[in-house]
């Protein structure tokens, strides 16, 4: 199982195998997916394009949770 190689499904790069797990039956059970691709001309990388990733989002100016307590 743990003896071939896991590759990233867009470029064919090797990538490293991480553990998720899942629960059946009660009990949580491993499962070896592919890591996240690292290479950083792959568009799968998830570094590669930080710009499409939803950032936080500031409160806007008139939020009572912003405003300074009165005297």
């Amino acid at each position: 199982m743990g003896s071939e190689g896991q590759v990233c499904p867009a470029c064919g790069q090797p990538v490293e195998t991480v553990i998720r797990r899942y629960k059946t039956l009660g009990a949580w059970v491993p499962k070896w997916v592919p890591g996240p691709c690292r290479n950083p001309d792959c568009p799968a990388n998830a570094a590669a394009a930080p710009e499409e990733r939803p950032g936080p989002q500031a409160p806007p100016e008139n939020d009572p949770a912003r405003q300074e307590p009165g005297p």
